[in-house]
């Protein structure tokens, strides 16, 4: 078992911390949390929103990037890694040659749930994504089966649930059509 530093670190000693070790954190009031490596399941989930959300973008010439596993600042000594990120090219630009943690708000964030993340996914990062002001945060549960997307309206998350072979309505793609299932199955294989 791995343990993590217990020393403090500001979100400027967070960006340029490095153990070697070659594992995840995330940065919650100071501390390190390690990040467990997702299931191929979360992976695969990820690489087909991310197919589809890249050939929206393209469809749309959109000057949007999608990225996997950067950071999200969301306090004073806070940061999280998300799944999937949605920014401009701008936010992109400004970090080129910097830690991969965007100071300001993503478009759009989307989690997988796994085991280990559920009240990460649906409590801490709900309630820190709305506060930092993401406009849109998907939370992706193959536990469950269901796609919350969240829109953040005068500073709180309004949710709608998505399930089955129903299509997920997005306010960042809003012309994307993409299944719930199609999602699930993409994650298992099938």
């Amino acid at each position: 078992m791995v343990s993590t530093p217990v020393t403090k670190l500001t979100f400027e000693e967070y960006l340029a911390y490095d153990d070697g070790s070659g594992f995840h954190y995330e940065l919650v009031d100071g501390r390190l949390q390690l990040m467990n490596p997702p299931t191929i399941q979360h992976f695969l989930i990820v690489a087909f929103l991310d197919t589809a959300f890249i050939a929206e973008i393209q469809r749309l010439s959109l000057p949007w990037l999608t990225f996997r596993e950067t950071g999200t600042r969301t306090g004073k000594n806070k940061s999280r890694l998300t799944d999937l990120s949605v920014v401009t090219q701008e936010q992109a630009r400004e970090l080129l040659n910097a830690s991969a943690v965007f100071e300001s708000p993503p478009l759009l964030i989307v989690e997988v749930v796994s085991p280990d993340s559920i009240n990460r996914d649906y409590r801490y990062k709900r309630s820190e994504y709305a506060a930092v002001e993401v406009p849109e945060y998907w939370i992706v549960d193959p536990l469950k089966e269901k796609i919350s997307v969240l829109w953040l309206e005068e500073g709180f998350y309004e949710e709608t649930v998505f399930a089955g072979d129903q299509q997920i309505v997005s306010r960042t793609f809003p012309e994307i059509a993409i299944a719930v299932d199609r999602i699930f199955t993409a994650g298992n294989l099938s």
